[in-house]
């Protein structure tokens, strides 16, 4: 009878749906729980890099202070 057949059918559906639900709630929470450690280390990651962009800045300006006394030590020797 078309009624078993489509009951069959529709049944199967409904569970495989169900199992699809399943493992699709499973993969967000996943994936929600893997956002939030990235985000978290991202944000470790902006103040790394604020950190060491701070020292480079430190360091160039060391490194021009140390060439414009060479440079004014190097022409005194000269003249």
């Amino acid at each position: 009878c078309w009624c078993e057949t489509n009951d069959k059918e529709k049944t199967k559906a409904i569970a495989d749906a169900q199992a699809r639900i399943e493992d699709l709630t499973t993969k967000i929470e996943s994936l929600t729980a893997a956002s939030a450690r990235l985000g978290t280390e991202i944000k470790n990651l902006e103040k790394e890099v604020a950190r060491n962009q701070e020292a480079l800045d430190k360091a160039t300006a060391i490194r021009q202070k140390q060439l414009a006394e060479f440079n004014a030590e190097e022409k005194d020797l000269l003249e």
